[in-house]
Order: C-alpha cells, then structure tokens, then sequence
C-alpha cells in the first residue's frame, strides 16, 4: 500500500500535505479500498471554518457512509468540484485528483499530532492484524 512520505497522516485515516498556511486535505489509499466504491461525496461551503476533529466531508460508498475529519483548524479555501461528479476520482487517485479541500490554517498548526508516512504504516498494520 501506498503512504507518500511527504504527507501526514491521521488515525482517521485523512492525510495531509501542508503547502504553506494550505494545507491539502483527502483520505487515504488504505481508506478508500476500506470503503469500496464512492458513489458521493459532500463538501463543505467555501469560506466554513472547522475546528480541528470536526466533519469536514461526507462520503457515501456502495458499503457505507463514512465522514471526514478536520486534521487541522482552519477556513475552507478549496474544495475539489471535479469529486461533485466524478467521487470515483478517490479510488483512482486518492493523494492526486481525490484530494478533497484546501484549509487555510489557523492559529498554530499542531502537525506533531499528525503521523509520519512510516508510523501510519506501523498504524494500519495493528488495524489489520486486529482484525
């Protein structure tokens, strides 16, 4: 399974890449293979701002809903429209064209809360073995 280097992790399974005060929000590979086909995807008004483990974005898939949680705080900038009618965009690429949103941070981002590429690994290993 595939886990860029580049980008941080949650235990929700949402990655981020951190592009200034942006930061690139999605699911994973390992989430998306999870949840199977996407079917839809809702996202956020431009201009909301979330706290940090709120729902970001609601995703419906051919096994379940499942949501999205803010890895950050932060004010939506950005949100992918292509996913409005193409949600299948995650499975096919989830750290490419499956991004999700964009967040201007806020405050001081709190990233050593967030996983390395290497611990996510380590992360969804224990999830698996569990069972």
């Amino acid at each position: 399974m595939n886990f860029p280097t580049e980008l941080k992790y949650t235990r929700e399974h949402e990655w981020v890449r951190k592009e200034g005060e942006i930061a690139a929000v999605g699911i994973t590979e390992y989430a998306q293979e999870k949840l199977g086909s996407i079917v839809f995807v809702d996202l956020p008004s431009l201009g909301k701002s979330f706290q940090k483990g709120e729902t970001l974005v609601t995703i419906d898939s051919v096994k379940t809903v499942a949501e999205v949680y803010a890895p950050l705080s932060g004010e939506v900038v950005d949100a992918n429209q292509l996913l409005r009618e193409h949600p299948e965009l995650i499975n096919q690429d989830a750290y490419g064209q499956g991004w999700m949103v964009r967040m201007k941070i806020s405050g001081s981002p709190d990233l050593g809360s967030l996983l390395t590429a290497e611990a996510y690994s380590a992360f969804v290993a224990e999830e698996e073995a569990k069972g």
